[in-house]
């Protein structure tokens, strides 16, 4: 007997209204076996639209007949081919009355003798009867009719083995996975077809037979792009991963499709295949391109107890010269209201980020900046140009090399020097958080860096020339508790962060106030205001910073229902006026908070409380902001 195979559906069937409509109710019965359950209700015309399709009598009674196709589908999508639906009628007001059987040929009449007012009972049984399982397996090639002939890895992509339940999604995927793996190995244009299966009753089992055409192993053959306006098609193909020549693999070109459209200045990457045969043992593909905008604006906030108010606005260019180019301008208020705060200040900067430079894995980055900072530890006006180059190693390593200067003045302790820096930053970087936007909450894996920057420092007014190296390092680690069978992928996660410091070649007083390190706020030790933590001038809010920095988080983040969620940390660190990390005082924050979740991030409200306050402490901090801390 043969069988055809799919999966079971939604798609209701359309009725006419009638000019007397009758309402009803099902009650389908569980049969014990929660995804087959789920497929019924998803199957069940009668449950789906009883409440928002009425219908009349003529039409509800066929529904009810086809409720017996749609629930016997259902069950031989899970391997249950001797499976029985019962389906009965009686008017709700009154269950000692007239039982009609769903099949019965009287079932319209008998609607339409249901007064008006009252509604319809329908109830569903389903007895599911033995589970069927897979008998022979055969894949076939559709020329030879004989065995379709594939390698140890394709025949191994192909899961379907006799034994295994009769199950359309296990039947049906296995199938793809094939087609998959052919496609992978080169067989551009492979098909796999639906199988052909056979009903054997009399062993209650289902013989498959797969259609298999390999067709000829390809190579990737002419690349043609079109859709480009503004971006220059030299650098979109210097930029594309892809090359002719290579063994065609999907993975690969939706790789290169995934990595032109991070550029950012398409609104939509496509790729096709060229042509409906091979060319020369190739296939061609076509790439589409469709530019997005090339300008936005756009504004920037956030606020903290102890930084106050920061906003203000942002101007992006993203294909400057043709090449993706992006020109990003922001002018941001900064200090407004913050207990570490003396007054206003400003942040005005200038971003320039060429991609491919000079290699398609690596970027040109610059920065011109001007900013203003009255904290109590000290008052800074500076203005400083960095340009650095960030080169990709693999899929998870980066490292970045550059070179930075800053002119500034720094009022400190009622004393005001100049101050004239160099520096030679270089680092590494390690993500494998897999996380596109920065902005969206990472859910397992790492987050590292390192980096050290050698140092120069020219002062006036006798701080003379130093020099120093500043180091420093962190991680984050996050873990889905979905490991541990207790929640729900993406839904609890404990994010672990660490972070430790150290300048080695100059104290504390030779180094420039802003260079030295600090710690307190949402990037250390929440609960203190920002340089809260570490060695302070006297009793007073004055920090005086030191030269080596060790800090740690726990955070538990759990999201709740679709767009809310709640957080709880403990942070700990201390700031020493030793190069070696690990010296001072500890000082130790907790606290909590609610979380927003939007399109392009949540927003974050924490706040935290100190456990061990030094004197004129904050007693507790506020911290809104858009994306997690960490």
């Amino acid at each position: 007997m043969v069988v055809g195979f799919s999966l079971w559906g939604v798609a209701a069937g359309g009725w006419s209204w009638a000019a007397e409509t009758q309402a009803y109710v099902t009650n389908l019965k569980p049969t014990g076996q929660a995804d087959l359950d789920t497929a019924l209700k998803s199957s069940s015309d009668l449950l789906g639209l009883q409440g928002t399709h009425a219908v009349g009598p003529f039409a509800l009674a066929g529904r009810v007949r086809n409720e017996y196709d749609r629930l016997k589908s259902a069950l031989e999508s899970y391997g249950y081919y001797e499976g029985t639906v019962k389906i009965t009628l009686h008017r709700a007001k009154d269950k000692d009355a007239v039982v009609m059987d769903g099949q019965s040929p009287a079932l319209s009449n008998w609607i339409e003798s249901v007064p008006a007012n009252e509604k319809v009972t329908a109830d569903i049984s389903v007895e599911k009867g033995p589970l069927y399982h897979l008998g022979s397996v055969k894949l076939v090639d559709e020329k030879t009719n004989g065995p379709a002939e594939l390698t140890p890895e394709q025949k191994a992509a192909f899961t379907l083995k006799t034994g295994d339940a009769a199950e359309a999604e296990t039947v049906l995927g296995a199938g793809g996975t094939l087609l998959d793996a052919l496609r992978e190995d080169g067989h551009a244009l492979a098909q796999v077809d639906k199988p052909q299966a056979y009903l054997r009753p009399q062993t209650r089992t289902l013989d498959v037979v797969y259609p298999v055409s390999p067709g000829p192993v390809l190579n990737v053959g002419r690349i043609d792009v079109s859709g480009l306006k503004r971006v220059r098609e030299p650098f979109v193909r210097r930029q594309l991963t892809l090359k002719e020549g290579q063994l065609y693999q999907p993975s690969k070109i939706d790789a290169a499709r995934q990595d032109l459209t991070s550029l950012g200045v398409f609104s939509n990457v496509a790729v096709k295949d060229g042509a409906t045969q091979p060319v020369n043992g190739t296939m061609p593909l076509d790439f589409t391109f469709q530019e997005a905008k090339r300008r936005s604006v756009g504004a920037e906030a956030g606020y903290s107890t102890d930084l106050g108010v920061r906003g203000g606005v942002t101007w992006t260019h993203y294909n400057l010269l043709g090449n993706a180019e992006r020109l990003k301008l922001t002018a941001l208020v900064t200090g407004l209201g913050g207990s570490a705060q003396q007054g206003l200040g400003y942040d005005v900067y200038a971003d320039f980020f060429k991609p491919g430079f000079y290699s398609r894995k690596q970027n040109l980055s610059v920065r011109v900046e001007a900013l203003r900072q009255l904290f109590w530890s000290y008052r800074q006006t500076a203005f400083l140009v960095r340009a650095g180059i960030t080169r990709q190693i693999d899929r998870y390593w980066n490292v970045n090399f550059g070179v930075a200067g800053e002119q500034e003045q720094i009022e400190q302790f009622g004393v005001t020097r100049d101050y004239t820096i160099g520096s030679l930053p270089l680092g590494a970087t390690f993500d494998n958080t897999e996380v596109g936007n920065p902005i969206e909450p990472a859910t397992h894996g790492v987050r590292a860096n390192v980096n050290i920057s050698p140092s120069i420092s020219l002062g006036s007014k006798g701080s003379g020339t130093s020099f120093f190296t500043i180091m420093n390092a962190s991680a984050s680690y996050y873990f889905d508790l979905k490991h541990l069978g207790i929640s729900k992928p993406g839904r609890s996660i404990l994010a672990i962060r660490g972070t430790i410091g150290s300048i080695q070649g100059a104290g504390t007083y030779d180094i420039p106030p802003d260079q030295r390190m600090y710690a307190g706020g949402s990037a250390t030790v929440r609960g203190y205001r920002w340089q809260g933590v570490g060695p302070q001038y006297g009793r007073t809010r004055y920090a005086i910073g030191g030269t080596s920095l060790d800090a740690g988080t726990v955070e538990y983040r759990q999201r709740l229902f679709k767009s809310f969620g709640m957080a709880g940390f403990v942070d700990a660190g201390q700031v020493g006026s030793s190069s070696s990390p690990f010296t001072g005082t500890l000082r130790v924050g907790a606290g909590g908070g609610v979380r927003y979740y939007t399109p392009i991030g949540p927003v974050r409200v924490d706040v935290a409380v100190p456990l061990n306050r030094p004197h004129r402490g904050d007693k507790w901090d506020l911290y809104i902001g858009l994306g997690e801390t960490f």
